[in-house]
């Protein structure tokens, strides 16, 4: 049995503008990609997409799944029991899916274990969700804030515990071990620019990582955490916010394999917040402030150096919840000089291979999978389109129709 959808105005995910034309889907994949269209044969679904334009999933590159506000439900602070943060991470899942995020790179959770059961829940289709990279607990920063996310399992100090850690995590499953390798100073200020981890116990992870064959992830503000983490071999580092030229250079050493993002929806989010009065966010707003337009100066360095910037905005605090992730593409078009198809290549085509899958995802492409969106107006002409769900007419993941359109039939 095939997929046809015809009549489509076809976004590839290369950031080429769109065209017309039909795809046929099947066993899970783009079979065939027509300028015209494909006869739909006895059994086949059969999809009139009347003009609306077909694009690739999107990937969220900083995934919090367990932090627990989404637009369905705000949570005041940061913590829930197991229990409840299990079910909350459940349904951050399927919220993330239903805005068109069809994969999801974990950026850390607050528990050891629940994105490796929940990545386990959505591959085996048990629960809908985006397909994840499950990633480990991360060690509470210092901080000064009610946003605490709570007192989580204590990394340890020196090598033999970094790596311990490390190898404990991957034992268990996890794809993805975050280390916090600086603070952050919207938690404590002046904390983005403190180091966490020693080079030496860095280093030991970077060593544990390879032989446990396991991505490292960092939260990196500090131009030396920048380069301790390409030093000792992370993939993907959030922020960079004050990377020096030392810190650029090294990160251009490395762009065939690291991938940066700069999170600017948490900023913006901090920036629009109107707290309730017994909350004081005051110095949060002025460190989101300076973050902002570092980060406006520092984007265009790394675009120039050929790094690999994708969106991702620290979702799911009471002020930025989760479901609202697709802010960050008009984010980047607002505050980076991004085109709207520019912004939606780096979220669907550079998903794919902060993924680990470029190969088989991220593009509207005859071999890849078919996790696909049908889009109601030109997302490459206003990407705001992608904030509103009933935009979406098409969910696809993997060539299963998670949202049919309406007028989507069996022949």
């Amino acid at each position: 049995m095939r997929t046809i959808i015809n009549n489509a105005r076809i976004f590839d995910g290369t950031g080429s503008p769109t065209r017309p034309g039909s795809v046929a889907i099947e066993n899970g994949r783009v079979a065939a990609i027509s300028p015209d269209n494909i006869a739909p044969q006895a059994g086949d679904i059969a999809i009139d997409a009347d003009g609306k334009t077909l694009m690739p999933g999107m990937t969220e590159a900083h995934a919090h799944l367990t932090w627990p506000t989404s637009v369905e439900k705000f949570v005041p602070g940061m913590f829930l029991p197991p229990e409840e943060l299990a079910l909350t991470a459940a349904r951050n899942a399927r919220i993330l899916l239903d805005h068109g995020f069809t994969s999801a790179y974990s950026a850390g959770a607050l528990s050891k274990s629940l994105e490796i059961s929940l990545a386990e829940h959505i591959n085996s289709q048990g629960l809908p969700g985006p397909r994840l990279i499950p990633s480990s607990v991360e060690r509470e920063p210092p901080n000064d804030s009610e946003l605490d996310p709570g007192h989580v399992q204590d990394h340890g100090r020196g090598p033999e515990a970094t790596a311990a850690f490390v190898k404990d995590c991957a034992d268990i499953g996890a794809k993805a071990i975050k280390f916090l390798i600086s603070g952050e100073s919207a938690l404590k200020p002046g904390a983005s620019l403190e180091l966490l981890y020693t080079e030496d116990e860095l280093m030991a992870a970077g060593e544990q990582a390879r032989a446990s064959d396991v991505w490292l992830t960092g939260h990196a503000h500090a131009a030396e955490a920048v380069k301790l983490g390409v030093k000792s071999g992370f993939r993907v580092l959030y922020h960079c916010t004050y990377a020096d030229e030392e810190a650029l250079d090294m990160l251009e050493s490395v762009k065939d394999f690291i991938f940066v993002a700069p999170t600017i929806g948490i900023v913006q989010a901090t920036l629009d917040a109107n707290p309730p009065p017994h909350m004081d966010m005051t110095h949060m707003k002025e460190d989101a402030a300076l973050v902002l337009e570092t980060q406006k100066a520092l984007v265009p360095k790394l675009r120039e150096r050929g790094i690999r910037l994708l969106p991702g905005g620290d979702y799911g605090f009471p002020f930025n919840p989760n479901g609202r992730n697709a802010r960050d593409l008009e984010l980047w078009v607002e505050h980076f000089n991004y085109t709207p198809s520019e912004v939606l290549q780096a979220a669907t085509a550079l998903g794919g291979e902060i993924m680990g899958m470029g190969n088989e995802l991220g593009l509207v492409k005859e071999g890849y999978l078919a996790d696909l969106l049908l889009v109601d107006g030109d997302p490459t002409e206003d990407v705001r389109l992608l904030q509103d769900k009933t935009n979406l007419h098409m969910i696809m993941q993997e060539g299963r129709l998670y949202k049919a359109p309406a007028n989507s039939q069996h022949v």
